[in-house]
C-alpha cells in the first residue's frame, strides 16, 4: 500500500494484530540520560554501556552473576514477616505486604542462597530494594541469623549484599532489634574464624549502615552508591555547614577509610575468588 493510499483510507491493521513493543525493551541511564536495549544492559552486568553507571539490581541478578552456571540454593524461604503491631499507615501492614509479594519475586527483603563462586563454596544474603525498599524487618535479621548458624555449621564463607532504605518503620522496635541481634551473631561467625564481607550498595541507608553493613571483615562497594545512616538533609540541617559535592558515596567512603575498596560489577566474581582464596589459606594456616 503507497503512503498516500495509507494516508487516505487510514491504517488499516486490526488492533488484535498490532505489536506492542514489549516491557522493559528500553533502559534509559538516570545519569546520561542515554538509551540502550535491556539485551545490552545484561550483557553488561545491567550497567551503562555509554557512561558505566550501576543500575540498581535485585538479589537474583546478584547470585546469577556470582555462582558457577547460575546454580544456588536458597535458604530460609519459609521465613514471612508478620503483622506483629497491627500497624497502619496509608494501608494496613498485611495488604502492604501483600502488594510487595504480587510485585516481587522475592519473598523478602533479604534473600539467602548458597552455591559456589569458581569452585569455592559461599553463602549470600543479598538484599532487595524492591521489596518495601529494601526495609530491616524480622525476617531480614532472621534470615541472617539463620544464615550465620548454617556458615557456622558447613564451615562455609558468609557474604551480605546490602540495598536499602534502612529498618522497617511497620515493625517498629522489632525491626530496631534486628541491628543487635545480627551484630551479635557475626561475633559468633567472628569466634568461629570464618570470614564475613560486606558488599554495599545503592543504596545503604539506616539501621542497616549502623549495624552489620559496616562490621565486615572485608567491607567494600559498588561505584558511586549512597552510603550513610541519616539522609544529607538532615545532616547539614543538624550541622548548618554545606557537605562536599561527593558526601556519601563510595569514593567518599573509600577516600576517608570506611571501606576497603570499590569494585565494578563485572569484577565482582573474580575478586570475590580472590577474597575467597586469600581466607582459605590464612584459614588453613592458622588450622596448622
Amino acid at each position: 500500500m503507497g503512503w498516500f493510499k495509507r494516508l487516505k483510507d487510514g491504517i488499516q491493521t486490526a488492533t488484535r494484530n498490532k505489536k506492542e513493543a514489549p516491557e522493559g525493551l528500553w533502559h534509559q541511564c538516570v545519569r546520561c540520560k542515554e538509551a540502550s536495549t535491556m539485551k545490552e544492559m545484561r550483557e553488561n552486568f545491567y550497567k551503562c554501556p555509554k557512561c558505566n553507571y550501576h543500575t540498581r539490581i535485585g538479589s537474583y541478578d546478584y547470585f546469577d552473576i556470582l555462582y558457577d552456571h547460575q546454580e544456588y540454593g536458597l535458604l530460609f524461604e519459609e521465613l514471612r514477616s508478620k503483622d506483629m503491631l497491627h500497624f497502619t499507615d496509608l494501608k494496613p501492614y498485611p495488604d502492604r505486604l501483600a502488594d510487595a509479594y504480587k510485585k516481587n519475586r522475592v519473598t523478602d527483603a533479604i534473600t539467602v542462597g548458597v552455591g559456589k563462586v569458581n569452585d569455592l563454596p559461599l553463602v549470600v544474603a543479598a538484599m532487595d530494594f524492591k521489596f518495601i525498599g529494601g526495609s530491616m524487618g524480622s525476617v531480614v535479621g532472621e534470615r541472617i541469623a539463620k544464615a550465620i548458624d548454617f556458615c557456622i555449621e558447613e564451615r562455609f564463607p558468609f557474604m551480605i549484599i546490602s540495598k536499602t532504605g534502612g529498618a522497617r518503620m511497620m515493625e517498629a522496635a522489632f525491626s530496631l532489634m534486628q541491628m543487635a541481634k545480627t551484630s551479635a551473631k557475626l561475633t559468633r561467625l567472628a569466634r568461629a574464624k570464618l570470614p564475613f564481607f560486606s558488599m554495599l550498595t545503592d543504596p545503604t541507608t539506616g539501621g542497616v549502615t549502623a549495624s552489620f553493613a559496616m562490621l565486615g571483615d572485608i567491607n567494600f562497594a559498588e561505584p558511586e552508591a549512597l552510603i550513610g545512616f541519616a539522609g544529607p538533609r538532615v545532616i547539614k540541617e543538624t550541622i548548618k555547614r554545606e557537605l562536599p559535592e561527593d558526601f556519601q558515596t563510595s569514593e567518599f567512603l573509600l577516600e576517608h577509610g570506611f571501606l576497603d575498596f570499590i569494585v565494578d560489577r563485572k569484577d565482582l566474581k573474580e575478586k570475590m575468588t580472590e577474597l575467597l582464596e586469600m581466607f582459605a589459606v590464612v584459614h588453613a594456616d592458622r588450622a596448622h
